[in-house]
């Protein structure tokens, strides 16, 4: 893997600690997940410290609990604190990954709530394993419970009127990842559940 983009040089011990919990993973919210979001961060223009820094907090806290999220923001505010960043900004931007729906203008949460969700415009074959990550990532609950919950994150989803915020982002993802989200759910209906 490629050198991630990491602004605080006085903080290696941060990022390399940060990396192990990503690369401890098994399931989607791994270091290539980390890796891609960042890269989608660049492609989109992005790359200010504090984006840069929310997109590697994002998912620092990663067990499929509802509140992922909010102790994520929590771990930024705690680790960051003392370091310059500007650790508010930071933690507002893990927070928006909760729901990807910054407010209109907000263009930093509009760059990561995109790179965030980029991986739904991949190509076919990278999406399942994306899809497969995402089941991996919940293991623990059972297979009628995760289509059920799966379902209603793919349809609502689907539903929005625009699944990307930047004009970049759907111009070039929308379709794809339309197209993505209509075959996954084709696939969760039509397979058996035990």
């Amino acid at each position: 893997m490629p050198d991630l983009p990491w602004p605080l040089p006085d903080r290696t011990d941060l990022r390399d600690s940060l990396l192990k919990t990503y690369r401890s993973r098994s399931g989607y919210h791994d270091d290539r997940h980390l890796a891609e979001v960042l890269d989608r961060i660049a492609e989109l223009g992005g790359g200010d410290d504090e984006l840069v820094l929310a997109a590697w907090f994002h998912d620092a806290v990663y067990d499929g609990d509802r509140d992922d999220e909010e102790r994520s923001a929590v771990l930024a505010e705690a680790s960051l604190d003392g370091t310059g960043a500007d650790v508010a900004t930071v933690a507002r931007l893990v927070r928006l990954t909760a729901t990807h729906s910054p407010e209109t203008g907000d263009a930093a949460g509009e760059v990561l709530c995109d790179a965030d969700l980029g991986i739904l415009a991949a190509d076919p074959a990278r999406y399942r394993e994306y899809a497969d990550g995402v089941r991996a990532d919940y293991a623990h609950i059972d297979d009628a419970s995760f289509v059920e919950g799966r379902l209603a994150v793919l349809e609502d989803l689907l539903g929005r009127e625009h699944l990307f915020h930047t004009a970049y982002a759907r111009d070039r993802w929308d379709a794809p990842a339309r197209a993505n989200l209509t075959a996954e759910i084709a696939a969760l209906r039509s397979a058996p559940v035990h």
